[in-house]
């Protein structure tokens, strides 16, 4: 009884905390109800009757203590990376409690529904761990954050995946047949690998979400085979939450699911000399540039994975509090997709204490950028690229970007001309009223601040 009514608290409280997660002014309470109700959960679990293995238990939770401590003290721009591997691990462990079940559970326990439950618990659990794990070496740059392709490699997975389904339901069937338990298991392992190498790091915000619904709907899995609610409530949460933030990314880029899982985003474009002959950008200093935005009335700052990179966030609120103090208003555009998770550019950001009332979501601050004296452009690249409305031929046509070319003045702060992530050169470095701030946006950012706080 005590279980079931801890159980119940618990999903309440999970649900809760994704509601309250949805504004940063209620998210932190979300991350302290989310974390309660983990610890109900597992208390909970440990009350039950069934449970009374205490010493394996708790050595695990020590082991899981000291793995996850240091861990928890990756620096912010490795959050992305550090989630992924947190869904590696919750996939990991949800497949392995599948496997477990298979070969301890009698052949009468082995239901069709059972073992239908087991082979999608196993299935996904393995997908999402080995998916995970590409993609936290892609973030780490361990390996390639381009496309890695072969041909033929979409017919081959889809041969995987396709084989993985069969051998699982010819499972369901006849349970006995633990070969074709293996055979699920080893594809979907394999499957989970080269699903992710041909994606481009521009498109990880989506995969990582997507790989975070897998993992959940594993745990949904898991929650039937253990007749455990709070598994299902909670996995069903982790699923749905993570399939809404990736069609909503997806929306973002203007692309479809199946562009961004097989349609090897993010290779190298060659860039074609136009008509013109050579392009020719404007550098400045940071001094020029500062007397620029001495003049300015409103600006806007555009942040991207560049300013991740340089650690540059806490300069950052330096030239925001230098420019407020000389009475100009100062907003940040924030592109869905910019960074490499969900929000990366809000949480930065949030980190060096921007207002929450400064930063502007795309679609709002679009309408006002004609209005804008100055655009700061710091790290971005793709998602300002107004290649993405005019050029038809461009692998970004059709994604929504912030219109900073309709500002009066931009200034962009990068180390060079290189492309972003989609490999697609940026026509805006060469736009009359762009100004080429180069170096580390770390220490240019430092040195507008520092101009910007003298007469």
């Amino acid at each position: 009884m005590i279980t079931q009514l801890t159980y119940i608290v618990a999903g309440a409280l999970f649900i809760m905390s994704l509601r309250w997660m949805n504004s940063p002014v209620t998210a932190r309470k979300g991350v302290y109800a989310g974390i309660a109700a983990m610890l109900l959960g597992v208390g909970g679990t440990l009350l039950s009757p069934s449970v009374d293995r205490f010493t394996a238990i708790a050595v695990a939770m020590v082991l899981g203590t000291l793995v996850g401590i240091p861990l928890a003290a990756v620096p912010i721009t490795a959050v992305p990376q550090r989630t992924a591997l947190s869904h590696a691990f919750g996939a990991l462990a949800a497949a392995l409690v599948g496997v477990g079940k298979y070969y301890t559970f009698s052949q009468a326990e082995l239901t069709p529904f059972i073992t239908g439950a087991i082979v999608f618990e196993v299935l996904l659990g393995f997908v999402t761990f080995t998916g995970s794990i590409i993609a936290a070496l892609k973030l780490q740059e361990v390996i390639s954050g381009r496309p890695m392709t072969f041909p033929g490699q979409n017919f081959v997975n889809f041969s995987i995946l396709g084989a993985a389904v069969i051998l699982g339901v010819f499972l369901v069937m006849d349970p006995t047949q633990s070969w074709m338990f293996i055979g699920v298991a080893v594809l979907a392992l394999l499957f989970g690998i080269l699903l992710v190498l041909p994606i481009g790091g521009a498109d990880m915000p989506t995969v990582i979400s997507l790989l975070n619904s897998y993992a959940g709907l594993s745990a949904v899995a898991m929650g039937f085979v253990l007749h455990n609610p709070l598994l299902i409530i909670a996995g069903a949460l982790d699923g749905a939450s993570g399939l809404i933030l990736s069609i909503i990314m997806c929306k973002a880029m203007n692309r479809s699911f199946t562009n961004v899982l097989f349609g090897a985003f993010g290779k190298a474009q060659k860039v074609v000399p136009g008509e013109e002959g050579e392009k020719i950008h404007r550098s400045v200093t940071a001094e020029e540039a500062a007397e620029y935005l001495k003049e300015a009335q409103k600006v806007v700052i555009v942040p991207g994975y560049g300013m991740a990179v340089a650690q540059a966030q806490h300069k950052v609120r330096e030239l925001f509090d230098n420019l407020t103090k000389r009475g100009i208003e100062v907003k940040f555009a924030i592109h869905p997709v910019a960074g490499r998770m969900p929000g990366h550019m809000n949480v930065l950001l949030a980190e060096a204490d921007i207002p929450y009332d400064n930063l502007i979501e795309m679609d709002e601050i679009n309408p006002e950028m004609a209005q804008v004296d100055i655009a700061i452009v710091i790290g971005a690249n793709d998602v300002v690229n107004p290649a993405a409305k005019t050029n038809p031929g461009s692998p970004i046509y059709g994604m929504p970007v912030i219109e900073v070319d309709k500002a009066r003045q931009i200034i962009f702060l990068k180390r060079g001309l290189s492309t972003g992530f989609a490999g697609v050169e940026n026509e805006l470095f060469f736009n009359s009223k762009t100004m080429m701030l180069f170096g580390s946006a770390k220490e240019t950012v430092a040195h507008l601040a520092a101009e910007l706080k003298k007469n």
